[in-house]
């Protein structure tokens, strides 16, 4: 079984090789997924100005002391961003998985998200 030390250093090598392609604009920011063991996070996040639109996590007092699955929170999480970021006018953004597979909360998060409109 793999340390913890070696399975997230091997997490951070993925991120740096998905951030080599993936650039958030002010037209399409990046959809940043967190996954911890506990929580989901989620930001729009414009790289060229260096800002943070729109976030949103499962920690929030809306969302905190919930008693539905990691998964159905990861479903809220990206409906609540994409409802967030589409307010300031965004509705296309490029996803940044964040080094993570795309299955499980990740993938429940993009496809709530795409439900609410979202492009990518």
């Amino acid at each position: 079984m793999a340390s913890n030390q070696t399975s997230r250093a091997a997490r951070i090598r993925r991120h740096t090789r998905v951030r080599r392609s993936v650039r958030g604009t002010a037209a399409t920011p990046r959809l940043a997924v967190f996954r911890s063991n506990q929580h989901i996070y989620a930001q729009i996040i414009d790289d060229e100005a260096g800002r943070t639109l729109a976030s949103a996590s499962d920690v929030e007092a809306t969302l905190r002391g919930d008693t539905a699955s990691k998964s159905d929170l990861a479903r809220q999480v990206g409906a609540l961003v994409a409802q967030r970021v589409k307010q300031a006018g965004v509705t296309a953004v490029v996803f940044d998985r964040g080094g993570f597979r795309y299955a499980g909360r990740v993938q429940a998060l993009a496809d709530a998200a795409r439900e609410e409109g979202l492009v990518f």
